[in-house]
């Protein structure tokens, strides 16, 4: 079960609120969990603290983050 302010990563494709294409492998950290359980939104940031994407994400795409996961680092445009 996921929990607030976990930090997840994606194991699909999602697009953010905004339309910003996030890749499967990117962390986020949950910052809503909708009351039925069934989504929660995500904010993704940038490795220096910005906000990237917010996005709505279901339990089928993604996992708790691990202490085995590596971070890995993309170049974005978008920014919120």
């Amino acid at each position: 079960m996921f929990k607030g302010h976990e930090q997840i990563v994606l194991t699909a494709e999602v697009l953010g609120d905004e339309g910003e294409e996030l890749k499967q492998g990117d962390v986020g950290t949950i910052i809503h969990i909708h009351p039925d359980k069934e989504a929660f939104v995500v904010e993704f940031m940038s490795l220096d603290g910005g906000t990237v994407a917010i996005a709505t994400v279901l339990p089928s795409q993604a996992c708790p983050v691990t202490g085995a996961d590596l971070t890995h680092a993309r170049t974005v445009t978008a920014a919120v």
